[in-house]
């Protein structure tokens, strides 16, 4: 069951990642910012699959589990079993109960709109915030998408914490949410510390099935998740021919994400090539020149 629960997460977190444009952390700004977000997915048509998902995260990574079949929402991480009050998840599996419900009653409804009666359908959405710590400040997001497309987006930005009660009870609803989200986000950093400030430098590979195909340079087995990969001819950065993949999870918490560059034989004799890896875990960038030493088949 937990093989099952983490294969389901994966493709969940890849569809996802094709579906929104995640959002994407700066570089070296990543150790003052953190996240908290939900993401939902609720299908039509596939009988392997739950008819709703939900997968908690914080910091990209996930921490907690639900899903149509078990009805509960569950702990993913050692630091969430151990630290997390068991208020929260009571609350959060009542949340989910009803959420499955409204999501089924929404992919009826987009049925409907979009004059559909049968077919594979998923309906998926995410929510949540960010937090600067270093200045307090809190963005909300939410993004709602049906069968691969966006169709509603909402961000709540640049809000501060309001320092009394009386400010509190003043905000909007929306207000209020990303107020709460950001509470347990601030907790879920302190519990989890010690995992989600963890560094995992990458492995950097050269991949080439024969001189006609582009050339790999494929990063795997890094956290955090943000990175940053290019090409370089003679020093210079190159953008032409070059093809940036998503930002992937691995099955054991880390990320993996591949760049293409097409050169043509000709080219690699008269130019140097190389790949480079920027990642917050390295004191030094990574660089892998293309020579015939370095790459794989």
């Amino acid at each position: 069951m937990i093989e099952m629960e983490r294969m389901i997460v994966l493709l969940i977190l890849c569809h996802i990642s094709a579906t929104f444009a995640v959002l994407q952390l700066s570089l070296y700004g990543a150790a003052a910012i953190h996240s908290l977000q939900y993401l939902c997915t609720a299908t039509l048509g596939i009988s392997a699959f739950p008819e709703f998902v939900a997968v908690g995260m914080v910091d990209e990574e996930d921490f907690s589990y639900y899903d149509s079949n078990i009805r509960r929402e569950i702990p993913r991480q050692e630091w969430a079993k151990e630290k997390v009050e068991p208020e929260y998840w009571e609350k959060n599996t009542k949340h989910f109960n009803l959420e499955e419900q409204s999501f089924k009653e929404e992919m009826e409804n987009a049925m409907h709109r979009f004059n559909q009666t049968g077919g594979v359908h998923t309906l998926q959405s995410m929510n949540g915030c960010e937090w600067d710590d270093e200045n307090d400040k809190i963005e909300g997001f939410f993004k709602h998408g049906y069968d691969g497309e966006d169709y509603l987006t909402f961000y709540l930005k640049n809000i501060r914490f309001p320092q009394t009660a009386t400010a509190i009870t003043s905000q909007s609803d929306n207000e209020s949410k990303l107020i709460d989200c950001t509470r347990w986000l601030k907790r879920f950093v302190q519990y989890g510390r010690s995992t989600l400030e963890r560094k995992v430098p990458p492995e950097v590979t050269l991949l080439q099935k024969d001189p006609s195909c582009p050339v790999t340079c494929h990063v795997t087995g890094f956290y955090p998740r943000p990175v940053n990969v290019s090409w370089q001819r003679d020093g210079e950065d190159l953008h032409e021919d070059v093809e940036l993949g998503e930002t992937l999870p691995n099955g054991d918490g880390t990320f993996q994400i591949r760049s293409s560059l097409r050169v043509s034989p000709e080219d690699r004799r008269i130019h140097k090539y190389t790949c480079t890896v920027q990642h917050s875990s390295l004191k030094e960038n990574i660089v892998k020149e293309l020579n015939e030493g370095e790459i794989f088949i």
